[in-house]
């Protein structure tokens, strides 16, 4: 994949681009087995490819240039606005409403915030589409100032963009390097964008968390499933459980499921899943994932986690090595710390392995591995 921005250095985000897809993936693959040749045993299936292109199912647009020309993309060294509304990598039904959401931006006197000055409203413009087309859209405002505005010429932008399904403002009034405020006003009936993996139905809200590659996500999720079958436990938790993506694909009948995350709004979603699916053997919990584990009265069988890049840490690598939990699942974005925290369970033995090229044209990937004890 070539891409113009990638060359004329407006963007360096993608630190592979240019580089043959087959060499990425294959890169990725090397770099994980190095960091886990310790564990001599473990089999790696074979690591799963992405589209080159339009995977990315979320835009997160910095909003610059002026009301009548705004800019959609990252900001320059000097705090202005870089347009990327072209970028490849981002789904093309994304792309196709960057038009439509800029006029709208213009109509409703969304003033971009300019960062050198702070003066502004609109900061940031965020943008996800569901496996079936549909968009959830939140305009990041420095206050609730613009938003009388947005509700007024609402009906208009979703007469442009008929697949707009959700729209909210997020207000973030702090000068900050941040995508997003702690407040969230939904403007529409419909509160969440529904992402339809496999045959599973997960409802994302605004603030909530879902892998930013659809295809890989579904695929993330079946190996496990397939995994978990074979297994066939009767009880699981899972651990940074977001909105549920691996517990909903992990259950069924007579086994016991639970998940655990900090977000409310992530757990409210989940839970909205399960009732929708009718699953009355799992649970959702909001908390934090190692306190739960320290607190609760018994281990399961087996346990998924799916921790940010730092990874779960000493003192649950230290409950897990110490707890009844017959086999682990661990799916890690960051290879690193998955390997140091590999290192503090010695007793739970890395078994089997994949590479799921989640981020194309970037060094990152996810890798799930399957861990059991010995």
């Amino acid at each position: 994949m070539q891409c113009s921005y990638f060359d004329a250095a407006r963007c360096g985000s993608c630190t592979l681009m240019g580089r043959p897809y087959a060499e990425q993936l294959a890169g990725k693959q090397e770099h994980v087995r190095t960091l886990l040749a310790a564990h001599r045993g473990l089999g790696w299936l074979q690591p799963l490819a992405s589209a080159e292109a339009g995977y990315r199912n979320k835009a997160k647009m910095v909003v610059g240039g002026s009301l009548a020309a705004p800019t959609l993309g990252i900001l320059d060294a000097e705090g202005r606005g870089n347009d990327l509304r072209a970028c490849g990598i981002i789904a093309p039904g994304i792309r196709g409403a960057f038009e439509a959401l800029t006029g709208f931006i213009t109509t409703a006197g969304l003033t971009p915030y300019d960062v050198p000055t702070r003066r502004g409203e609109l900061k940031n413009l965020v943008v996800t589409e569901s496996p079936h087309g549909e968009l959830m859209v939140r305009f990041v405002l420095r206050s609730s100032e613009a938003l009388p505005r947005v509700r007024k010429h609402l009906p208009g932008l979703r007469a442009a963009l008929p697949r707009l399904a959700v729209v909210s403002v997020n207000l973030l009034p702090e000068h900050k390097a941040m995508v997003e405020g702690a407040e969230e006003i939904v403007l529409t009936e419909q509160q969440t964008l529904t992402m339809r993996l496999g045959e599973v139905d997960l409802h994302l809200r605004p603030q909530g968390f879902f892998q930013t590659n659809t295809a890989v996500a579904a695929a993330l999720y079946a190996q496990a499933s397939r995994w978990v079958e074979e297994l066939a436990p009767s009880s699981v938790w899972d651990l940074y459980c977001g909105v549920g993506g691996f517990a909903l694909h992990c259950a069924a009948p007579g086994r016991e499921v639970v998940g655990i995350e900090t977000s409310e709004a992530a757990v409210a979603a989940a839970e909205r899943s399960r009732l929708d699916a009718r699953l009355e053997s799992v649970c959702f919990l909001a908390g934090d994932a190692t306190a739960f584990a320290l607190s609760a009265p018994e281990a399961p069988e087996l346990v998924i986690v799916n921790p940010p890049r730092r990874g779960i840490g000493a003192t649950l690598a230290g409950w897990l090595e110490e707890s009844g939990v017959r086999h682990v699942l661990y799916s890690s974005c960051n290879a690193t710390s998955l390997a140091r925290d590999l290192a503090a369970m010695p007793s739970l033995v890395p078994v089997q392995g994949q590479v799921l090229d989640m981020f194309p044209q970037t060094s990152h990937a996810e890798v799930l591995v399957r861990l059991e004890r010995r």
